[in-house]
C-alpha cells in the first residue's frame, strides 16, 4: 500500500497552478476531492487525493488540523509517540500565528536531520501558499507531528 501511494504521490510532483492562484486542471481535482471550488489552498486536499487514489480511510478533508487526531499521531514535537515516520505517512506544520497546524504533506524519507517530502501547495522557499508540487528537503525540527492513515 505504502508503494502505491508514494507512486501516486511522486506522479504529482511537477503539477503546477494555472490561470491563477489555486487553480489549473489539477489543482481543480485535488480540491474537488474533498467537496471545494477553485481558489481554496490546497496542501490538505492534495494530501487526500492521493489517499483516495489507493483507498486509505482518511479525514477527506481540507482542513489541515484533521489530520492531526490522537489516534493517528505517531510522532509530536520532537518525540516518537508510536513509530518513526514511513514513506506515506503525512506530516504537519505549526504556524504559530494561526495557532494551528495549517500546512501538510507526505513524508518521502525520514532521515536523521532531515525529511524529504512530497507536498501541495507550496514553493521552493517551502511557503503554504505556493504554485505547485514540489518533492522538498525539510528540517526535521519544521516538522510539528506526523500521522500515520496508512496502518493506523
Amino acid at each position: 500500500m505504502r508503494q502505491r501511494l508514494q507512486q501516486v504521490y511522486l506522479s504529482q510532483v511537477g503539477v503546477r497552478e494555472q490561470g491563477g492562484a489555486n487553480r489549473g486542471k489539477q489543482v481543480e481535482q485535488y480540491l474537488a476531492s474533498v467537496g471545494f471550488g477553485p481558489g481554496f489552498s490546497w496542501c490538505a486536499a492534495f494530501v487526500s487525493w492521493c489517499y483516495q487514489q489507493v483507498d486509505v480511510e482518511h479525514p477527506q478533508s481540507a482542513w489541515v488540523p484533521s489530520y492531526a487526531s490522537r489516534h493517528h499521531l505517531i510522532y509530536k514535537r520532537g518525540e516518537f509517540l508510536k513509530q518513526t515516520p514511513r514513506v506515506g505517512d503525512v506530516f504537519l506544520i505549526w504556524y504559530e500565528r494561526l495557532k494551528r497546524p495549517a500546512h501538510i504533506g507526505f513524508v518521502d524519507q525520514w532521515q536523521d536531520t532531515w525529511v524529504i517530502t512530497v507536498e501541495g501547495n507550496t514553493n521552493d522557499d517551502g511557503s503554504r501558499e505556493g504554485d505547485g508540487v514540489y518533492r522538498k528537503r525539510r528540517i526535521q525540527r519544521q516538522v510539528w507531528a506526523v500521522s500515520d492513515f496508512v496502518d493506523q
